[in-house]
């Protein structure tokens, strides 16, 4: 196999040929290199396709089981985590984020609700003294230095992505509410039971199976101006405090720490089954792992408004809901506008349609330049949509 072409390998039903095509059309047209995508409708897998190469010197074939790191993709499961314990009773969104974390409350954050962390309205979007590589691999420092920062606006009025700390924040929460972090936490009450190839970090043991990642410079020096033309000292401290990418994701450090918003691991057919979960879908044992009104909830929109991370990087303003960006009159996940998903840097993504009972799982390893709606993800989406 050339390095132009790529045999594409797995199991597509007939009805979803277009998505097929768009996987192939990003292997010809995109510069895909090695990637996956995957499609559960109604719980059934219906997609399961891969191909392309591990590895940037193409010596290693994509193969089934290859896993990747998917980025803020992983901020879906880590929101499901806290929507379980919701759902169960067992964490109120409407309460002060301090009713759990009592430290949390310093710093004037005492008012900050829980549904402020999971629609990234808490003003917390990076921490205020330098914060390195090796701190942010410290679970304990940077739950403590969080706690104690003061936010960068008033919590609860507009959303400004955390990037990095949103995993952190949530993932606390997770630990204070059940006693895990919710790596072990999602595994044992999701991918465990379901048997879904996805973990928050990479044990050592399933490096082997690990892609390479690879970054990409944007050809237009145009976008990454207009993408910084607002730095904000927000913005700084949010992006560059550390400052992370693919060479950084590739070391065994990153892969064995547990970094929430950042670090997952796994498969496209993982990723859709995780986010079929979040679209309702999900069950073991005779029972939903998430009921029909939880996903109500995790999908209620918190308020649109012009980012203030992100928000040179869009040309409309976005909404979140708990936990996932929702479609919206943009269409990021599909024609209805209460789907919703998230995507991870360079372009991966999960999504989920409650209404027309779909997920969708996409991975690759060579990251674009975009902060959404990577071309190759789009072409998946719309494909997707015009089979259904």
């Amino acid at each position: 196999m050339s390095a132009h072409e790529v045999q594409v390998h797995g199991h597509c039903d007939p009805r979803f040929g277009a998505v097929r095509e768009a996987f192939e059309e990003n292997f010809r047209r995109r510069a895909e290199l090695g990637a996956a995508v995957a499609v559960t409708v109604d719980g059934a897998t219906v997609v399961d396709l891969w191909g392309g190469w591990a590895d940037p010197a193409r010596s290693r074939p994509w193969e089934r089981d290859t896993l990747v790191n998917v980025w803020s993709t992983t901020k879906g499961p880590v929101a499901l985590c806290a929507h379980i314990l919701a759902d169960r009773g067992l964490l109120d969104l409407d309460r002060p984020v301090a009713a759990y974390w009592p430290e949390f409350a310093a710093a004037g954050k005492e008012k900050v609700l829980v549904r402020h962390l999971l629609s990234h309205r808490a003003g917390l979007s990076g921490l205020r003294e330098p914060h390195s590589l090796e701190d942010l691999y410290d679970w304990e420092l940077t739950t403590a230095r969080l706690a104690a920062t003061e936010p960068w606006w008033e919590p609860g009025t507009r959303s400004g992505y955390h990037a990095l700390t949103y995993g952190f924040l949530v993932g606390e929460v997770v630990r204070r509410v059940s006693g895990l972090r919710p790596g072990a936490f999602l595994e044992r009450e999701v991918t465990g039971p379901l048997g879904a190839d996805f973990t928050i970090g990479l044990p050592e043991s399933e490096y082997g199976r690990a892609a390479e990642l690879i970054q990409t410079r944007p050809a237009d020096d145009g976008e990454q101006a207009a993408r910084f033309a607002e730095l904000t000292p927000t913005v700084i401290a949010t992006l560059t405090n550390p400052l992370v990418g693919a060479a950084q994701a590739n070391t065994p450090a990153w892969r064995a720490a547990e970094l929430p918003a950042a670090n997952g691991h796994g498969t496209a057919r993982a990723v859709a089954a995780l986010y079929g979960v979040l679209a309702g879908r999900g069950s073991y044992g005779g029972r939903r792992i998430l009921s029909a009104g939880a996903v109500e909830v995790a999908r209620e929109g918190q308020g649109a408004c012009r980012d203030l991370v992100l928000g040179a990087g869009f040309q409309q303003d976005t909404e979140f809901g708990l936990g996932l960006w929702l479609s919206g009159p943009g269409g990021s996940y599909g024609p209805n506008p209460r789907a919703f998903g998230h995507d991870g840097l360079g372009g991966s993504c999960g999504l989920a349609d409650p209404e027309a009972g779909v997920s969708l799982g996409y991975v690759m390893n060579r990251l674009g330049t975009r902060i959404a709606d990577d071309p190759r993800k789009t072409a998946l989406v719309d494909a997707l949509y015009s089979a259904l």
